[in-house]
């Protein structure tokens, strides 16, 4: 009679231990830095492999396996094809081109290089960066931005509903 009267308690701290565990914060982290000597602007986002995954999977129904022995040999294209669905750069409001340059990775997160050349900074009113990557999956998705240049620093935190940080130069 005792176990019974005590079970929904226990049952109420499993589910509650429960929730906090399985609750994860939903980041990516993007450093867009210009360089004066190239002319470029040099681009690291870090993404967490296990949100990259899965995006990957639903939107394009591949399983890359990532970061594993067994990762697939497109899996660089598919990074590619959806970084460049999800995010842009914007010089003087105009779209320009990135090449993707590779991946690396760091513990539980995917590192991608991405540069703009020739981007005529002197000449350039305003640099903006949008960034929609993982929102389509989760509605929590926090994309920081972080812009350097000529000794400057400025930064977003985009979201589904505010994806687009713009600096006026």
């Amino acid at each position: 009679m005792k176990i019974l009267k005590s079970a929904p308690l226990v049952l109420t701290v499993l589910f509650l231990t429960s929730m906090t565990v399985a609750h994860k914060f939903y980041v990516s982290v993007t450093n867009v830095n210009y360089s004066e000597e190239e002319d470029a602007l040099q681009i690291t986002s870090r993404i967490f492999i296990d949100d990259l995954e899965r995006v990957l999977e639903e939107r394009y129904d591949v399983d890359p396996e990532l970061a594993t022995k067994k990762e697939a040999d497109f899996a660089d294209a598919y990074i590619e094809k959806y970084l460049r669905a999800k995010f842009s750069v914007l010089l003087d409001n105009k779209p320009v081109s990135f090449n993707f340059l590779g991946k690396r990775y760091d513990n539980d997160v995917i590192i991608c290089y991405l540069e703009v050349l020739d981007v005529n900074l002197a000449e350039r009113s305003s640099i903006a960066v949008q960034n929609e990557v993982l929102t389509d999956l989760f509605e929590e998705q926090q994309n920081v931005v972080h812009i350097k240049w000529m000794g400057k620093k400025k930064s977003f935190v985009l979201i589904k509903e505010n994806n687009k940080g713009m600096l006026n130069l």
